[in-house]
């Protein structure tokens, strides 16, 4: 019997990568996003490709409600949630404190992390009713250190890390396993997104040095889901070899 994956935000980066990488290794996939083209596009490109199994669920995470219907939706066959992969999030501007964009903060804030405890919420009760699951919150570098003109991304992602602390802790008495997985640089849409479609900025990012690629991250989160039943990696920062954390690079003229 092929086991399921619930992965958020699968309609670019990361997401998308991991919904590849699953469905090649004949998962059953619910994959969601707010972009309801691009998810029956990749729906309709692994089924072509794997004859996968998917099922898609378009809402934005931020709205609680929403995530939450959305999951009373998924059909009694769907319901066996093995694991549950929380990859939204992004990152908006680049400015000081007192000259950051509120609105900014709250995007940040309703995504990364109200996003995140909203879907692990509504998608537990799957879980424990089973006694076992696994759920892989994507953290960042950021979560680990801070760094200037960082500010609210890097309180988001410091909250990831202690919430997936606290899940370890809270879900051992349902044997569900909790990852951490914190990447470092990785290209992807995040810079663009970041610098709100200013795309000579967001490539500069990337000036230098091989970046992590989607594919390395969902390769890695595909061996922390596949490890035997005894076994979990909790915690898990992966950077690319020029990269040692959220501040030192070796960038190549």
């Amino acid at each position: 019997m092929s086991k399921t994956i619930l992965i958020t935000g699968a309609t670019s980066g990361i997401g998308k990568a991991c919904a590849e990488k699953f469905a090649a290794a004949g998962w059953k996939l619910i994959i969601t996003g707010r972009r309801n083209e691009r998810l029956q596009q990749i729906k309709a490109d692994l089924n072509r490709e794997f004859g996968t199994d998917i099922l898609t669920l378009c809402f934005d995470i931020q709205d609680k409600n929403a995530v939450f219907a959305a999951v009373d939706t998924i059909p009694q066959e769907w319901r066996q949630v093995d694991v549950l992969l929380n990859n939204s999030g992004l990152a908006l501007g680049r400015d000081y404190f007192d000259e950051a964009d509120i609105g900014d903060w709250d995007i940040m804030l309703n995504t990364n992390v109200h996003g995140l405890v909203y879907m692990s919420r509504a998608v537990l009760p799957l879980m424990i009713q089973k006694q076992q699951g696994h759920i892989i919150n994507i953290g960042s570098t950021a979560g680990k250190e801070v760094y200037e003109k960082g500010n609210m991304y890097c309180a988001t992602k410091h909250a990831v890390d202690a919430i997936s602390k606290a899940m370890r802790i809270d879900l051992l008495r349902h044997n569900i396993k909790v990852t951490a997985l914190h990447p470092g640089a990785a290209e992807t849409e995040f810079s663009q997104v970041r610098f709100k479609g200013d795309t000579e900025k967001a490539a500069a990012v990337y000036d230098g040095f091989t970046p992590l690629q989607p594919e390395d991250i969902a390769s890695t989160v595909f061996y922390c889901a596949c490890l035997p039943a005894h076994v979990c990696i909790n915690d898990l920062v992966i950077t690319c070899t020029q990269q040692a954390n959220s501040f030192y690079m070796n960038k190549k003229s």
